[in-house]
């Protein structure tokens, strides 16, 4: 159990923020030399989950990004371990017959009823089952049920991660293609200080449409988690419902509703390379004529030039097969004038 607050590392695991420092503190024994060990700034440490190095910057742990979601689920657990369980005596009574006890299950109707229904009411012609067998049957379902939920979560938070990174790259790449971009007009800045800014405005036009699009998926992700989150506080405080019937009245819905979630959870990220910004290099090696129609490198210009290349080649070839009979031409002319 997670003592508040909770820290999230980079890698996404959690810790509390004293076990960060403990774990910090045995990375580096000799730190606390500098200043108080509750105070720890800067250094680095490994994750004890899966090992990924973790930088610190000079606020120490307390810099650290808390997970709020995780401390609210503890707030709700702890909660609920505090409030007083139901007397084992205490049973749900029937609606139509109401000094009946439920204490049978209609499997036709999938609901729980009492025996009164079973024999008189509206049950007398369905099949039914002990209350207790039905319990144990949808109490497994429904763990089953959130140990698939948890584990899609798990799989949302890795694309959620993803994404981020890929966000991050997306940014990271087109302030390298404008730092890029800017050197190239240095040289050239009076005559395409216009075409500048054109072109600076497309890579952010595709910045922020990349950007968007991809933060939207975060954002329907997170969304996607924080619901998936809730059913699983539902799920568990049914869990933890020590009647039978009481659970069944619940169990059935939520089985419904966190298997249809689990179903969703096959989530996408983006296609390879969708990060990359490498088709928005621009050349400038052409010369200042040209450079008034300048645009970032298409595709095929490189066939373009070196088609070019092949008939300047085979243009130099022709000269050179044409140049011999020229010289023996000039030759015989000059032995004819002597003679």
């Amino acid at each position: 159990m997670f003592s508040k607050p909770v820290v999230i590392l980079p890698c996404q695991h959690n810790l509390c923020r004293k076990c960060a420092s403990d774990v910090f503190q045995a990375a580096n024994p000799y730190w606390s030399s500098r200043g108080s060990s509750t105070t720890l700034s800067g250094g680095r440490f490994r994750c004890p989950s899966c090992r990924h190095e973790v930088i610190l910057d000079r606020h120490g742990v307390y810099g650290l990004q808390r997970n709020l979601l995780v401390e609210n689920i503890i707030d709700i657990y702890k909660e609920e371990c505090t409030k007083p369980l139901k007397k084992k005596g205490e049973q749900v009574m029937c609606k139509e017959h109401e000094d009946e006890k439920i204490n049978i299950y209609c499997v036709t109707c999938e609901e729980p009823t009492c025996s009164m229904c079973k024999v008189f009411g509206a049950h007398k012609d369905c099949e039914v089952a002990p209350l207790k067998n039905i319990y144990q049957k949808q109490k497994s379902e429904l763990s089953s049920s959130i140990s698939m939920l948890v584990a899609g979560n798990d799989r949302v938070q890795a694309i959620i991660s993803q994404l981020e990174d890929i966000c991050k790259a997306i940014e990271d790449n087109s302030k390298h293609q404008k730092e890029g971009l800017c050197t190239n007009f240095d040289g050239l800045y009076a005559l395409l200080e216009d075409k500048k800014s054109e072109l600076l405005q497309k890579i952010t036009i595709e910045e922020s449409e990349k950007t968007t699009f991809v933060r939207s998926l975060v954002q329907q992700y997170k969304e996607q988690l924080d619901s998936n989150s809730k059913m699983v506080e539902t799920g568990l405080q049914t869990m933890d419902e020590p009647a039978g019937a009481a659970f069944l009245m619940k169990a059935k819905q939520q089985i419904k509703n966190i298997l249809d979630a689990a179903k969703v959870c096959q989530v996408q990220g983006t296609e390879p390379g969708f990060e990359s910004m490498d088709h928005l290099m621009l050349n400038t090696e052409d010369v200042e004529i040209a450079l008034r129609n300048i645009d970032f490198k298409r595709e095929g210009d490189d066939e373009e030039e070196e088609e070019e290349e092949e008939e300047e080649e085979e243009e130099t070839q022709e000269n050179a097969f044409d140049s011999p009979d020229t010289d023996e031409d000039s030759q015989n002319e000059k032995r004819n004038g002597q003679q």
